[in-house]
């Protein structure tokens, strides 16, 4: 790992052994973006990556030279990567290079979270400075190169020096400019219960973007998006990887000019974001990721998820398996009592379930979803003996106690609303918009933050609470804050993002032992920014086997599986009505942080027996399955999307766990057969099937095989005998489980 600068030709080389990423400061001291891909030797200059030298855009109106951090109003006519209102009301801006550093390790961003490194020798970090001087203005910019990673994370600064008030008005966390447009932009889209489903354009000329204008990252677009040659696979091929460490509005975005270049630019949407910089100000963007692999897209989510896993979750949950839970939600909803929790907790505590989530429900006159959002005292009705009572009745089960909370809102119906309904987020002498009955709370107002904090600092500090699911059930509407001057109303939502951060910092210091998931009805916020406080998130409200395979296989393209809560549900599923098999639902939920989200005294003896057999096998796994690498092996995007198959395999390669599903049985589909990747080549694995069984699959595939073989040739996983595949019904699934022998 290196970060040099040539002096003679003025190009900066970042590079290890995964990538180079070259920038040159131009002729004119205009910064030049040169390359970024495969690594290239480190003695050359590169400087003729930029063939022309280059003075400024001046008889060159339109040129597609590649920058670094463009700006606009100066000839580039591309998007630009900053733009800044200044006192005249102009927004050109000529950023000139002023000089830079290189120091160890990786600094934190202010108020925002971040990737980190716990030793300086993990990373170096460049810091690149740039000024505008008749705009008395300043950017810093920020590369950190990791040692052992195929990624640079970026980030910039902007300070007003010495003028009068500025208007930031975009501020991107990182641009790439690439010499063609020969590239499929992928993107993690949908909507409630079917969120982050993989969606395929080729980039074409003009502007091709995702983002968010909701206030969240939402449940709609993902800020996460992948650029990949047309030809490359899971396995082979050339693609970039860009990820916002962020939880509000985004926008990432292709811009492909009349040369076929392509520009693309990742950060805060610049669509009702507009941020005040007096004299002396600064302002820091969030945190962008990019990755680069010239070895298909699973060496990408290899690098993401080791990323995010390692060095972006953070506490004593990062490392620590995480615990089976089971959460009272689709057993009782609203209607409960304690002797009811405990007879749910108990019932579960017998089928080896570790940790019981007192779901909504628990609070003020909480009867239904219309009202006491905001009151966050304990129904004494429902449970005489509070929180606290009931918790340690639950630990003496021998079961740990979580609770759901949902911070950010507030119902009109409650007490909070009525002492402070200035507090909720409207505009005045409009109507306030209900969602969900409830409405948002202004985090912008370090009121607001200081009130959460000391209420759920409190709840938990006087109970024994191991587990929060953190939870977020609408997004904003007439975005303003009573707090904010006219002049600021575009800060408003930026600032949300910054309350909501410092409630979630403070409150994970303050109580490092308790595991915090995030919740936005469901994946409405599933996004790095969030992983920085929650390790894990709800990845769907979807709780449905068959849609959870789509669902988790496109949240896989950025996010390890240890972030993905995944439950085994009731049938009829509650949200499509679907009747799965009891194996299928938690063969889907093993890949992730298994739970359970039903009512276990409605088992029967025989259900009771496999969720058994399940949490005992899931125990035994559980390293692979929350920390192992995970490896897509058939897409259910693909083709007619009846088959999915995915596998987790250790970091020494001797245990691994395969997934198949299939959805619909077919008549008269023959033998086919599964090859696998991740093994060792050389190695010998012993092969048995889960559920255990005596068909066609489990007979075939039991025994010894070399990892060549179940590369090469792979699994039998649809039967030679008719009367097996009549059998196994639709919607069904079978697991592997490898060990080398």
């Amino acid at each position: 790992m290196s970060i040099a600068f040539d002096d003679a030709t003025r190009v900066f080389h970042l590079r290890n052994e995964h990538l180079s990423y070259l920038i040159r400061v131009l002729d004119n001291g205009t910064l030049g973006h040169l390359y970024f891909g495969s690594p290239l030797a480190d003695e050359a200059s590169y400087a003729q990556f930029i063939s022309r030298e280059f003075l400024g855009f001046d008889n060159r109106l339109g040129d597609p030279v590649p920058l670094e951090y463009p700006t606009a109003g100066i000839g580039d006519y591309r998007v630009p990567a900053v733009s800044v209102r200044q006192p005249d009301g102009s927004t050109m801006l000529d950023l000139r290079y002023t000089g830079h550093r290189v120091f160890a390790g990786k600094p934190a961003l202010p108020g925002l979270p971040s990737t980190y490194v716990q030793a300086y020798e993990e990373a170096e970090t460049l810091e690149i400075q740039l000024a505008d001087t008749p705009a008395d203005l300043e950017i810093r910019l920020y590369y950190t190169l990791f040692s052992d990673r195929p990624i640079v994370a970026r980030s910039a600064r902007i300070r007003n020096v010495r003028a009068l008030t500025q208007v930031v008005e975009c501020a991107m966390s990182a641009s790439l400019d690439l010499p063609d447009s020969d590239w499929e932009m992928v993107q993690l889209s949908g909507a409630w219960a079917r969120e982050r489903h993989v969606v395929e354009r080729q980039l074409r000329p003009g502007l091709q973007s995702i983002g968010s204008l909701r206030g969240a990252s939402g449940h709609e677009h993902n800020p996460f998006l992948v650029l990949r040659r047309p030809t490359t696979t899971e396995e082979h091929g050339e693609a970039y990887g860009l990820s916002l460490v962020y939880s509000g509005n985004f926008l990432a975005e292709a811009d492909v000019d009349t040369y076929g270049t392509s520009r693309v630019r990742l950060g805060i949407n610049p669509e009702g974001f507009a941020w005040t910089l007096e004299r002396g100000a600064e302002f820091c963007t969030p945190e962008a990721i990019l990755a680069y692999s010239d070895a298909g897209l699973g060496a990408l989510s290899d690098a993401f998820h080791a990323l995010f896993r390692d060095r972006l979750a953070r506490g004593v949950w990062r490392d620590a398996p995480r615990p089976i839970v089971i959460n009272n939600w689709e057993a009782t909803y609203f209607d409960f009592d304690e002797p009811k929790l405990l007879e749910i907790a108990s019932s579960a505590r017998e089928l080896g379930i570790e940790l019981f989530v007192l779901d909504d429900g628990w609070f003020g006159r909480r009867d239904s979803d219309n009202s006491s959002l905001g009151d966050w005292s304990v129904n004494l009705t429902k449970l005489p003996g509070g929180i606290d009572g009931l918790a340690r009745k639950i630990e003496a089960l021998g079961m740990r106690f979580g609770i759901w909370i949902e911070p950010e809102m507030v119902s009109q119906r409650s007490q909070l609303f009525t002492d402070h309904g200035d507090w909720a987020v409207g505009t005045p002498a409009r109507p306030r918009t209900e969602g969900r009955n409830q409405l948002v709370l202004d985090m912008s107002r370090p009121e607001v933050v200081n009130h959460l904090f000391g209420v759920f600092s409190d709840l938990l500090g006087h109970a024994p609470i191991s587990y929060v699911k953190w939870d977020m059930n609408r997004n904003i509407t007439e975005p303003f804050s009573a707090a904010l001057p006219p002049e600021r109303q575009g800060e408003f939502f930026h600032r949300y993002i910054l309350g909501m951060y410092e409630l979630f910092e403070r409150l994970t210091r303050a109580f490092p032992e308790v595991l915090f998931e995030s919740c936005a009805s469901g994946g409405g916020r599933f996004d790095p920014g969030m992983l920085a406080f929650a390790p894990q998130a709800w990845t769907s409200d979807q709780t449905d086997a068959v849609e959870r395979l789509k669902i988790q296989w496109g949240t896989s393209l950025a996010y390890p599986i240890s972030s993905m809560a995944a439950h085994v549900s009731a049938v009829p599923n509650h949200q499509v009505g679907r009747v799965t098999p009891l194996q299928t639902r938690a063969a889907v939920s093993f890949f992730g942080v298994l739970g359970y989200e039903l009512d276990p005294t409605a088992l029967t003896q025989e259900e009771r027996i496999q969720v058994a057999d399940q949490v005992a096998f899931y125990k035994e796994r559980r390293d692979l399955f929350q920390r192992g690498r995970f490896v897509r092996l058939r897409s259910p995007f693909e083709g007619d999307g009846n088959e999915t198959a995915w596998l987790t395999v250790s970091e020494d390669r001797r245990r691994a766990v395969v997934g198949h599903y299939r959805i619909l049985n077919r008549p008269n589909s023959g033998p086919s057969r599964l090859r696998l990747r991740g093994l060792d080549a050389a190695a010998s694995y012993s092969v048995s099937v889960w559920p255990a069984g005596d068909d066609a699959v489990a007979r075939a595939n039991a025994g010894v095989h070399g990892g060549d073989e179940l590369m090469r040739v792979g699994l039998l996983v649809n039967s030679e005998d008719p009367a097996d595949s009549r059998a196994a019904g639709d919607f069904a699934a079978c697991l592997f489980d490898l060990e080398v022998a």
